[in-house]
């Protein structure tokens, strides 16, 4: 029963937006499909660091769900800055429901306790790069929405689990910090987090290592050869 994550899938099956056109993306669906069947199992759980489908409403991403169903694993999506489909989570979890996506599950103001004791928390982050006023405040709702998955998940705690954290969107990249992320996941000693939204040359210039007690890791589909990362085993 391992955990693992992969971010960013841009899936388009559904849509005319086709990854391949980007260098580096050709085949990538036969590449993730293949790599996916070779490492996760279906006891095992896969979160999706946003930008999961290119669709625009749930209906078209149909497609792409379907493809993620017919995949190994219970999957936990959170929401991506491309994630056009996205609405309340009740509706999301009623739509997959109707169509039989039963491995498809919401990862919003919300946590989850895997087995081996890790505790997982999500939000969608943001990265405050121009100062303005609109960024301030969606920045201080992700961080709002961050602290609640957390406090879900010290309600499930038991004595010596793990906090981890999922975002989509890197909290440091470069002179840039979410400070308002970045202090949340300080406070409650969140010990690893996990970012997608980076692809191509930005991918080297990732922060990955430790900083301020938390170990970052890059997860964008591209910046993982399009191979699920383990988290824990």
């Amino acid at each position: 029963m391992s955990l693992f994550v992969i971010g960013d899938l841009h899936l388009s099956l559904g849509a005319d937006k086709p990854m391949d056109v980007f260098q580096g993306w050709d085949n990538y669906v036969e590449r993730l499909e293949k790599n996916w069947r070779a490492a996760v199992t279906p006891q095992d759980t896969v979160i999706l660091a946003g930008d999961t489908s290119w669709g625009m409403s749930l209906e078209e991403s149909r497609e792409d769900f379907a493809f993620i169903q017919s995949l190994p694993g219970e999957k936990y999506i959170l929401k991506g800055n491309h994630d056009y489909w996205w609405s309340t989570k009740n509706k999301m979890e009623t739509f997959f429901a109707s169509q039989g996506f039963s491995t498809l599950h919401i990862l919003h103001n919300n946590a989850l306790r895997m087995p081996q004791g890790v505790l997982v928390c999500a939000s969608r982050g943001w990265l405050f790069e121009k100062g303005e006023a609109h960024d301030k405040k969606i920045l201080a709702r992700e961080a709002l929405r961050l602290e609640l998955s957390i406090q879900d998940a010290l309600r499930q705690k038991q004595e010596s689990d793990e906090l981890v954290a999922f975002l989509h969107y890197p909290p440091l990249y470069g002179s840039e910090r979410s400070q308002e992320i970045l202090s949340v996941l300080k406070q409650y000693g969140v010990s690893r987090c996990y970012y997608g939204h980076l692809h191509s040359r930005a991918c080297a210039n990732a922060f990955q290592g430790e900083y301020e007690g938390t170990t970052y890791r890059l997860v964008s589909c591209d910046g993982l050869g399009f191979m699920p990362l383990c988290v824990c085993p």
